[in-house]
């Protein structure tokens, strides 16, 4: 379950903060994290005055969402964690941000006292979005496998009701090996290759970055599924995904070998389409 947006209020300001998830080809790009809004009513209704964008890869604080919306980036090197920076810059220079999204007049009637008080819990459920908001998923991890020494593939018929289709998925023991009792296999990357809605996940257990195909130029995602194995991109969507260590692992001559029985088995199990 996800975490509900929480409103705080200060000086005739409402601080609101949600988790957001957004995926590629739906929304501008993959991603997820924690949004902080600060606005206020104006002309009988509530403006956004600026928002800050606190995510895995989105960090950045907008003026003026609802009009100008005049984007400025975060330097994740230089500032570091998003909410911890986003919330300083409220404390120190709330005024003249406010000022800057054309709400000056609000600036001048801000209570120091009071905001600090609200901006504390505008930090603690930031942050809270932030960790616990994060939306992710566990799949099936196949009924055929295809083991590949330090990762393995599963391939599943997947039935949604009103959507399905095969899916690819790349596990890993993360913890322990194959017959401990603590071993932990892990979905790292997983390849829904749907008749509806098709879509890839990077980290599903971890980021679950999604990435939904533009069937206009990929009308086919199994193939393009095979493309992406067979010309060795599976190294560096692992390190994409959040497991660098599994991707400095991968046996890459390995993969190769067993790609074409996968392919074979995921052309059988995937359904025909007329057409």
């Amino acid at each position: 379950m996800g975490i509900e947006e929480q409103r705080f209020e200060a000086g005739g300001l409402v601080f609101s903060v949600r988790h957001e998830q957004w995926d590629a080809n739906i929304h501008s790009h993959a991603d997820q994290g924690a949004i902080i809004e600060v606005s206020a009513p104006v002309d009988g209704r509530e403006r956004a005055l600026l928002r800050f964008n606190c995510c895995d890869v989105e960090r950045s604080y907008v003026y003026d969402p609802d009009g100008e919306h005049k984007v400025c980036q975060m330097d994740p090197i230089v500032d570091g964690n998003p909410v911890g920076w986003s919330v300083r810059q409220m404390r120190d220079k709330l005024a003249p941000m406010l000022g800057r999204a054309g709400a000056a007049a609000l600036a001048d009637g801000l209570d120091a006292s009071g905001l600090c008080e609200t901006l504390d819990r505008v930090e603690a459920a930031a942050r809270e979005a932030y960790i616990r908001g994060r939306r992710t998923v566990k799949h099936n991890r196949g009924t055929d496998i295809f083991e590949a020494g330090n990762i393995r593939f599963g391939l599943e018929m997947r039935d949604l009701g009103g959507d399905g289709g095969l899916a690819i998925h790349v596990l890993s023991d993360l913890v322990g090996t194959t017959g401990d009792s603590y071993a932990e296999e892990t979905e790292i990357l997983a390849f829904d290759c749907f008749r509806g809605e098709p879509h890839y996940h990077y980290g599903p257990r971890n980021k679950n970055h999604r990435y939904y195909w533009d069937q206009t130029i990929i009308p086919d995602p199994l193939e393009w599924t095979l493309g992406v194995l067979k010309s060795g991109k599976l190294k560096p969507m692992i390190e994409a995904a959040g497991y660098p260590g599994v991707a400095a692992d991968l046996d890459e001559g390995l993969v190769a070998s067993l790609l074409p029985a996968l392919e074979s088995k995921a052309r059988e199990m995937q359904p025909k389409t007329d057409g």
